[in-house]
């Protein structure tokens, strides 16, 4: 193998495969990335055996061939060398080593031969259909935080991904929950989604995505089977395994008969929480939100460090409730909302509170009260 690249469309594509390179690995060739040089390309590829990544790029080829390298160490190199540059690769005789030329700079790097590198990628897809990267980043964006991260739970590891219908549409929606706060955001179903198994794509592939869903006017080719997903984003190739597991019914905590409104400005509400939440303990974290008569106390009592009280002028004409909340997991909520206020949808101080954002359609939060 034989072959001369730009430097900045090599850091590029480097960039997008070795995130999926575990740093610590028990299968040698799984520490390398696969570059396979033909005709006027350059393919890249690298996985963990659950994700693999593929992206080509234009490269001039004197000699067609392909080896593995070690993925972090090459991407390394690449980003080191001054910009501009032009790049040969270039495998030495029968040593097995791959030298990396630019400029003045010499590299020499062991290599793995390419028949060891495996391929997860091969089997059919039963659907497969367009959307825009933005709608794509959407769903995850604001979801991607309520995800679980309890290895026991391994079925809340991802973001639900699945068809509804729901007034005579059909919706894709993503749902991800960890039992203390749900996410929800739907959109009108693509052409070619109709029918698609739900599917529970995982966490890391979920990051990957978002990376490469950077965008928002790209189209993104999705294909999935009930164990695979594809996303294809221009040269870029993502392949993800499933999560193997049933999604729970999450339809059963969204509550539907919350009937006491309370609206009040976001920037004011995040910073108040904030500010008293400081004195909260590690732990807990615990807010106490009372509402009553147009306005919104927010308290934190701690026993080891103090307490804060803070006052809002909110809309609120129902009658006055005393409920306590993860001041994190509040934060976390509010910052996914795209308008200037926030709408929650309160029951009683032991139920699940409904958060709406007015500005944002199709996007539905829910938070389990805490005990203050």
């Amino acid at each position: 193998m034989k072959v001369t690249v730009e430097r900045a469309q090599l850091l590029k594509s480097l960039g997008h495969v070795h995130r999926v390179v575990e740093r610590r690995n028990t299968i040698p060739v799984l520490s390398n990335v696969l570059m396979k040089a033909d005709g006027a390309s350059l393919r890249l590829k690298a996985t963990d055996l659950d994700i693999e990544v593929v992206e080509t790029l234009p490269a001039e080829v004197a000699t067609a061939g392909g080896t593995t390298v070690p993925a972090h160490m090459i991407y390394d190199i690449v980003r080191k060398l001054p910009d501009g540059s032009q790049i040969q690769l270039e495998m030495i005789g029968d040593k097995g080593t791959l030298a990396v030329k630019a400029g003045r700079s010499r590299f020499t790097l062991q290599t793995i031969p390419e028949s060891d590198f495996p391929d997860i990628a091969a089997g059919d897809m039963s659907h497969s259909f367009q959307l825009p990267a933005g709608h794509l980043k959407r769903l995850i964006d604001k979801t991607q935080f309520a995800i679980s991260t309890e290895e026991t739970r391994y079925y809340l590891n991802g973001i639900f991904l699945h068809v509804v219908e729901k007034g005579g549409q059909s919706l894709i929606r993503a749902v991800a929950t960890d039992g203390h706060r749900l996410a929800q955001v739907e959109f009108e179903a693509p052409a070619g989604a109709a029918g698609m198994p739900g599917v529970i794509v995982p966490r890391k592939t979920v990051a990957e995505v978002q990376r490469l869903a950077d965008t928002p006017d790209a189209s993104v080719t999705v294909e999935l089977s009930t164990a695979k997903v594809r996303f294809r984003f221009g040269e870029t190739v993502l392949t993800s395994k499933l999560i193997d597991g049933t999604f729970p019914d999450y339809a059963r905590v969204i509550p539907l008969a919350n009937d006491k409104i309370l609206t009040v400005e976001k920037g004011e509400f995040a910073a108040a929480v904030d500010r008293v939440s400081t004195v909260s303990s590690e732990r807990g974290r615990a807010v106490k939100l009372s509402a009553g008569d147009g306005k919104l106390t927010l308290s934190v009592t701690n026993p080891d460090s103090g307490s804060a009280t803070e006052e809002l002028e909110v809309s609120y004409e129902a009658d006055g409730i005393d409920i306590g909340f993860n001041s994190r997991y509040l934060l976390d909520i509010t910052s996914q909302i795209d308008g200037d206020t926030i709408e929650l949808k309160l029951a009683d101080p032991g139920s699940p509170t409904l958060i709406h954002d007015p500005a944002g359609p199709g996007a539905l939060y829910v938070l389990m009260p805490m005990r203050v």
